[in-house]
């Protein structure tokens, strides 16, 4: 099985970040999915920026979508330019940040966005919060949910925990993913995507072990590395 070749913030190793442009990019240069992250304006508006703070203006949870810089594009106009590419929409309303929600509101937002908008069969909804996933997969089980964590967790517990929430994916940082962790959460029928490999040698062995999607800046040096590692 090859990888899942997904653009971190698009092509954000050539283009500026969380833009349409560099959503375009991804796409020319061989992506099957773009990750992107999504934000609430003050009026309610879905706003992909990876920073809770738009630089020069504030942050994007004071700001209302009218306020928002040009490059600066909304989740709509975002996955349109994904068009042909599957979309991981990464949460970012995190405890500790500006305006964090308590009852996951923005969680709550993007499952009610993914309905209306007929994409739920393109979507990957993540998140390092856990309750904010699971607001999801309460709200509109239909869309697919992944648990993101960082290396020192313990990954076998995350994988466990995935199941018993109802997410379909486990999505650890790179350094965190060893052979035995794929097999076990492939036991478990759980998809394991990882994040962020720009290193070609690093990127066919995670492709060796069978991991399920690699998370890049670079998706044409990913495209490349697992041309060169097939027979």
């Amino acid at each position: 099985m090859t990888p899942l070749v997904i653009a971190h913030r698009g092509a954000s190793a050539r283009m500026r970040e969380n833009t349409l442009e560099a959503f375009v990019e991804a796409r020319r240069l061989g992506a099957d999915m773009v990750e992107l992250d999504v934000r609430r304006t003050v009026d309610g508006a879905l706003a992909v920026l990876h920073d809770p703070v738009v630089p020069g203006l504030g942050p994007v949870c004071e700001l209302a979508a009218a306020e928002l810089p040009a490059w600066l594009p909304l989740l709509d106009a975002a996955v349109e330019a994904c068009d042909g590419m599957q979309v991981n929409l990464e949460l970012k309303d995190l405890p500790g940040e500006p305006g964090f929600m308590t009852d996951r509101a923005l969680a709550a937002a993007v499952a009610g966005w993914a309905r209306a908008a007929d994409v739920v069969d393109r979507l990957l909804i993540s998140s390092f919060d856990l309750a904010a996933i699971d607001r999801v997969h309460a709200i509109e089980p239909s869309v697919r949910t992944a648990w993101l964590t960082l290396a020192g967790y313990d990954q076998s517990l995350a994988a466990r925990t995935c199941v018993v929430n109802g997410h379909v994916a486990l999505h650890p940082a790179e350094a965190a993913v060893t052979a035995a962790l794929l097999a076990e959460a492939h036991e478990l029928g759980l998809t394991v995507n990882t994040w962020t490999v720009d290193d070609p040698a690093r990127m066919r062995l995670l492709a060796g072990w069978g991991v399920d999607g690699i998370v890049t800046n670079t998706p044409d040096v990913l495209v490349q590395a697992l041309r060169e590692r097939r027979p």
